[in-house]
């Protein structure tokens, strides 16, 4: 048996935070960009060795994908956010309950969103504007992907369990293992056994299951109030409201934001074959990036949930700042490299000088002001520390959303470019950004106004 979890918490409510912050963050953005390294491997894999059709086949999932990866990743905000918010108020008496609960309910929707995405992939990639020449791969690639989603929720949803109480190194560990898994298998099914994008997308299902192996058997292993046991297995409704009040709105905004990728990737399509590999590729020096300011608002949400829980808010004010300042900063370093570089990036996933160039305007244009994105994120995440993930979401759809979906049906229609088409994530950023502050001071002075009134 493993030593109790209360000895390796990370004290949140006392002390500096400036370094706990970046603790806390930096493994997280490791553990993130291992996990999207699942999807490079894939990308740079059948780029190199199956060809610029079989790259974008991989690419016209991408944004379909991104609707599954999203939606699961926000909905485990509501377990990360609820379970610190009980270690916050000293209530750890319902810790091992909530365990249970959140990692039952994991289970019933990675089996759901399975049968789910299995059924809507055709009808989703036809309506994106997938090119006919790669339509059967690309259904190939992402049925097969879709085998994993259960374990890609199991492992989120025990990935934030963990987190809850500050331990962000052991998921990096677990993700270390299966990423270069993930990779060798890559390379021994589409190099060794010629199965293209069927071969990239196994060994991705396969890592997928290592992970989750991992990161149950350390809460199988604990001897705590956050060990599990599959005879406990059962879900409490009471608990489980609490964690969609949070989970459902975050995992809503982010399967929604998805969509508003949906209609963007149609407008790559038009460009053909060369502009839809060349997107997918820079798209991944994105999510490396935005992994950063990712992991700085997964610290703001855990964090916050702990401070507010122990009613401390000038903590709460101190760690938007913080996070803020670490999210923008550490992302735009990381931008700086990629642009700075980005013929020898590139030249990793493509040897198409066609395919080369769409990929760097897309770098040019998007990635490198990456750390945008940390200004909604971060705040929406200190909202939602607050028990207030409603009103993120809605600001977020809005910016992200509509927004592009109104910059597609007007500007984009009158300078019918590429170029043009990728200026739609900066203005989208900045929209977004600005109107979560304003929510974010307003929500602020009003929960000042009612501590004072008591």
């Amino acid at each position: 048996m493993e030593t109790s979890v209360r000895s390796k918490e990370m004290d949140m409510l006392n002390g500096g935070l400036a370094g706990k912050l970046i603790l806390f963050s930096i493994p997280l953005a490791f553990s993130s960009i291992l996990q999207q390294l699942f999807n490079s491997a894939d990308v740079a894999v059948v780029g190199r060795f199956a060809g610029e059709q079989a790259l974008a086949a991989v690419g016209s999932c991408v944004a379909l994908v991104g609707i599954f990866v999203n939606l699961i990743v926000g909905l485990s905000v509501g377990p990360n956010a609820a379970l610190a918010n009980l270690i916050g108020q000293k209530n750890r008496g319902k810790i091992n309950s909530m365990v249970h609960t959140i990692l039952t309910f994991g289970a019933v929707l990675g089996i759901a969103l399975l049968v789910i995405g299995m059924l809507v992939a055709r009808m989703v990639l036809v309506a994106s504007g997938t090119p006919e020449t790669v339509l059967d791969q690309a259904l190939l690639y992402i049925r097969i992907y879709f085998v994993g989603i259960p374990f890609m929720v199991a492992y989120n949803f025990g990935a934030a369990i963990v987190r809850s109480y500050g331990d962000t190194r052991r998921p990096m560990y677990y993700l270390i293992v299966s990423g270069v898994l993930n990779v060798i298998l890559n390379l021994l099914l589409v190099i060794g056994f010629h199965l293209g994008v069927a071969g990239v997308a196994i060994a991705t299902v396969i890592s997928n299951v290592v992970s989750t192996f991992l990161i149950i058997s350390h809460l199988y292993r604990r001897n705590d109030e956050f060990s599990f046991w599959f005879d406990r297995m059962r879900i409490d409704t009471n608990e489980l409201k609490k964690v969609l009040a949070i989970g459902i709105p975050a995992g809503i905004q982010g399967a929604i934001f998805s969509v508003s990728n949906v209609f963007i990737q149609s407008g790559i399509n038009m460009f053909g074959e060369a502009a839809i590999a060349g997107s997918s590729l820079a798209l991944n020096f994105e999510y490396f990036t935005y992994d950063i300011a990712g992991a700085f608002a997964q610290a703001a949400v855990t964090f916050t949930s702990q401070n507010f829980g122990a009613g401390n808010m000038k903590r709460c004010r101190k760690i938007f700042w913080l996070c803020l300042l670490f999210g923008f900063g550490f992302t735009e370093i990381l931008s700086v490299i990629f642009i700075v570089w980005e013929d020898f990036f590139v030249s990793i996933y493509t040897t198409s000088a066609a395919v080369a160039a769409y990929g760097i305007i897309r770098m040019d244009r998007v990635c490198a002001l990456e750390g945008l994105t940390a200004t909604y994120e971060v705040a929406s995440s200190c909202l939602r520390g607050t028990g207030k993930s409603l009103e993120p979401s809605v600001i977020t759809i809005l910016g992200t959303v509509v927004f592009r979906l109104i910059w597609l049906t007007t500007i984009f229609r009158m300078f019918t470019t590429y170029d043009m088409l990728m200026n739609v994530y900066v203005a989208s950023w900045l929209f977004t950004g600005c109107s979560m502050f304003v929510v974010y001071f307003f929500h602020m002075r009003k929960i000042d106004k009612l501590l004072g009134a008591r």
